[in-house]
This record gives structure tokens, sequence and C-alpha cells, in this order.
């Protein structure tokens, strides 16, 4: 599998940065790309940095649905190419918003959305005034690339949700991300996936979001990790297109293939995680 990342800045509107996208797909794919992803809110400002009640526009006006404009042109693009899509925007439904990230398969076909489970509030990240918590669970999708599941940013952090996608048998985790400088100790985010990718089995691929927005400073350095626990790939902190091989047929000899998912214990867990003892269960 041969993977792209487009790593880009936001320009002076939304159209043009999605004008800019489509033709880093383009030439993503002409550089023999099976699957191009894109970062956390892919084509507009990244609006949770102000607290909803401070922005002009409510969020309903700043999202939009699914399919709609966006899914519809990416869609189309995704087809003309051959090329398998993962994207984030926005979506408004039945009156809620979420952050949402769209699949589209190498024929234009939308096989399905991943909304953000987990949502966050602290500083610069003021998601709980404008997001529902997701709805769609952890669906891994099979594409003409290969089995992926979606983690959107926040739910990255959640071992539950990374283990629910290794149980459907994803071979690679994508995370649409928009993480700035600073926001963690340098290398955390490389550490966090390392660890994911070797524990579960599946290889990891994280698009960040880059450049100044206000005060702040996107990260970039989007990467590839193994399911060996470590990164084969990984982008500067400016405007670039990452690319990756990925051979899937490593996870074969992976660690959590060979040992770890083979030794689970689910009669011992309760609701997905290790049943709490009672106080006589540990005499």
């Amino acid at each position: 599998m041969h993977i792209a990342l487009i790593q880009q800045p936001i320009a002076s509107s939304p159209a043009t940065t999605r004008s800019k996208g489509v033709r880093a797909l383009a030439a993503a794919a002409a550089a023999g790309a099976d699957l191009v992803v894109f970062p956390e809110l892919s084509f507009t400002p990244f609006y949770p940095r102000l607290p909803a009640t401070e922005r002009p526009d409510s969020p309903q006006e700043l999202a939009e649905p699914v399919p709609g404009p966006t899914t519809e042109i990416l869609a189309e693009h995704a087809a003309a190419h051959g090329v398998v899509v993962v994207f984030n925007l926005m979506e408004h439904d039945d009156g809620r918003i979420y952050d949402t990230s769209p699949v589209l398969d190498a024929d234009g076909t939308l096989l399905g959305r991943t909304r953000m489970m987990h949502i966050t509030e602290y500083e610069h990240f003021h998601e709980q005034g404008y997001y529902a918590p997701g709805n769609t669970g952890a669906p891994v999708y099979d594409t003409a690339a290969g089995r992926l599941g979606v983690a959107i940013c926040y739910d990255r952090h959640y071992p539950e949700y990374l283990r629910a996608l290794a149980l459907q048998d994803a071979e690679l985790v994508v995370v649409p991300q928009a993480g700035t400088v600073g926001e963690w100790p340098d290398g955390m985010y490389e550490a966090e996936l390392r660890v994911a990718a070797l524990q579960h089995g599946f290889f990891t691929a994280l698009a960040n979001r880059t450049g100044q927005e206000g005060n702040m400073q996107f990260a970039g350095r989007s990467f590839v990790t193994d399911p060996f626990g470590a990164v084969v790939a990984q982008a500067p902190a400016e405007a670039t297109i990452l690319h990756a091989e990925l051979d899937l047929d490593r996870r074969a000899d992976a660690p959590a293939r060979q040992l770890f998912l083979r030794h689970r214990r689910p009669d011992q867990y309760d609701q997905g995680a290790v049943a709490l003892p009672t106080p006589t269960d540990t005499r």
C-alpha cells in the first residue's frame, strides 16, 4: 500500500484551501498513492481555537452535511484518480455538529463516516462548544487500499478505541490531527502511536495540520509507524506530501499478532476493560 499524507496550511478561504487539496490529491496519485489522507478540519480554519460563543457564525453555519459539497468534490477526484481518500470536516446532521471523517473508496463511493467519539475542552481546543460526541462507534472499512480504521485526533488517546479497531483486523489506522507546537512534550505524538502500533499490530498514519492560525502554531511532522512500533516515515514541519510504502504482510510477524492478541483474556474483561477487583478478590 502506497499512502500519501497531505500536510498543508489553510489558504485565504475554505474554497481555496480545498482547491489546493484537490491539486495535492492529484499529485499524490500521480506519484503512485493508493490512499490519500488529509488532516483534521482539512480545508477550513481550526474553528475550535475560539469558544463557539466568540464567533459571529454559529457552528451550524460553519458545518456541512455528509454527503455534501466537499464530499462530492473529493469523491469525484477520488474516482478520477483511482485513490482512496480520508478527509475531515465539521458535519451537521439532525441538529447536531460532529467532527467527522468521511471515507471514500477508489471509485468515489462513500463507504461511511467516522465521528470523533471523545470531545475535549482546554486552552485553544474549545471543542465541547462545537461537537456532539460521535455515535458511529469505531468502524473499519474495506477499501481498495486495505482495511482502514480512523481515529480522529483526540480519540487516539483512548486505548479502548484503538483496541476496537484492532479486534476488527484493521491493517492501518489513520489519524487526522490538529496538533500544535508545545501542546505535548516533544516526541509524544510519535511515542503514543508507536506504542499503539506495537500493542495492536497495525500500521498508523498521522496527518497533521501545519501553519500559524491566530495564536496556534500547528506542528506538522506527520508520520507513519509500522506494527513493530518504529517510525518509518516522517514529514518536516512545513507544507509537504509525505509518501510511504507499507507492506501489509509484515503484520503477520508483529508481536501483537504473534503474541499479545492471541493471549488476551476476554473472560476477565468487563465491557472491554479488565474488571475492577472487589476487596475479597485480592485476598
